[in-house]
């Protein structure tokens, strides 16, 4: 039977979707499995040519294709449905096996979460409680904790939400510890049973010490906002322009009042951010512009926004990936004494990355693979909490 063209192109099309579902399910589970088991992508003229065979096969058992379809334009338009789908689907197996997570698993995922013994229902709500376990140690590079701050660490408890993961709330905690002790530096790591290691860094008590090299330190009198801190950026009114500064220290007065009724003034709030009212902030400024503070009057204090350090939103990003980073020192007893970052290969036989190498007072960033490592050298190198861990034993 002869079909007139535009009913041959339509039986085409009709036919070619018929038969092209198979070929395009099995293209695309082989363009995913492919791509996600092995990282390349297989050949798409091969997948077609499959396809097509299948599609073949499939509409012979059908007997969709008699002889006298066989001799008029459909196949050809079938056809050309059949290598499209396939090679679509072959497209979209390839893309999402390039995209799809891998190492998950239920073993990954009791890693990252808290486990459901530990948490507290409240309402519909759950929370867990956090406590240190073990001695609060020190981060090196830094004084070590007084005994009195040490034991408010370790004797300390904190509720956050249940259905957090475990960098969150180590996240969260850091915060906490940061601010309620105005702490240098801190390093938490929370298990599956919410038991926390803290190290932990002292405050940095002298002034001398925060104070930057060429900058003088003015205290002044002023209306202080809410939420001032220690390093933000604060613009100062004077009669005729404004002075920029950084903020070594502040404090808001507190009005309490006595036994008798009446207000006192002598305590300082010890907060790490100011309540707001009337205070004091001390202040870094250029020795002109301490000059002029000190001889003027003044009028009021500016916030200035900082906007956001993109080292700090790096540190947000390897925190949501799962991953840590750290210095490692590398002894001269480590077999990785000079050896070159290609012949170590990080990435696949212990799976870091180092970012950067620290020689005396030269850095290399993103070291290339001819770049060879010498006992003394600081690496820093990013990766899961274990990989870290084993990469440790090796260099240090």
């Amino acid at each position: 039977m002869d079909y007139s063209l535009p009913v041959a192109v339509l039986l085409g099309l009709y036919l070619g979707a018929l038969t092209g579902v198979v070929p395009a399910l099995v293209a695309w589970c082989l363009g995913f499995v492919f791509r996600y088991v092995t990282g390349v992508s297989l050949p798409g003229f091969g997948v077609v040519v499959l396809g097509v065979a299948i599609a073949g096969v499939q509409g012979g058992l059908l007997g969709l294709l008699d002889p006298t379809v066989l001799n008029s334009p459909v196949v050809i338009v079938a056809v050309i449905v059949v290598m499209l789908v396939t090679q679509y689907a072959h497209a979209k197996g390839d893309s999402m096996g390039s995209s799809f997570p891998r190492r998950i698993g239920l073993r990954h995922l009791r890693e990252n979460r808290l486990s459901s013994d530990v948490i507290e229902r409240v309402g519909r709500f759950g929370q867990v409680r956090v406590r240190v376990t073990g001695t609060v140690g020190d981060i090196d590079g830094y004084p070590p904790l007084s005994d009195d701050l040490r034991s408010k660490i370790r004797d300390g408890e904190w509720t956050f939400p249940g259905d957090l993961p475990l960098v969150e709330l180590e996240s969260r905690l850091a915060d906490r510890l940061r601010t309620e002790h105005d702490l240098a530096d801190v390093s938490v790591e929370i298990d599956a049973g919410g038991k926390a290691t803290v190290a932990a860094a002292p405050p940095e008590g002298s002034l001398s010490r925060r104070l930057p090299a060429n900058r003088r330190a003015v205290s002044v009198d002023t209306l202080v906002p809410t939420g001032i801190a220690r390093g933000d950026e604060v613009a100062l009114s004077l009669d005729d322009c404004d002075v920029i500064a950084t903020v070594l220290s502040a404090k808001t007065d507190d009005r309490e009042s006595d036994d008798d009724g009446n207000e006192t003034t002598d305590s300082v709030s010890r907060a790490p951010t100011t309540t707001g009212g009337d205070g004091r902030v001390t202040v870094a400024v250029s020795s002109a512009d301490a000059k002029d503070l000190v001889r003027g009057n003044p009028s009021n204090l500016r916030v200035r926004s900082r906007e956001t350090r993109s080292e700090f939103e790096l540190v947000e990003l390897f925190r949501q990936a799962g991953k840590h980073w750290r210095k490692l020192h590398l002894s001269a007893e480590s077999e990785l004494d000079g050896m070159t970052v290609g012949a170590l290969a990080a990435r696949d036989t212990h799976d870091v990355a180092v970012l950067g190498v620290e020689r005396g007072n030269d850095w290399t960033v993103a070291p290339s693979g001819t770049t060879a490592l010498a006992a003394g050298d600081e690496l820093y190198v990013v990766g899961t909490r274990d990989s870290i861990r084993q990469f440790s034993a090796v260099v240090e």
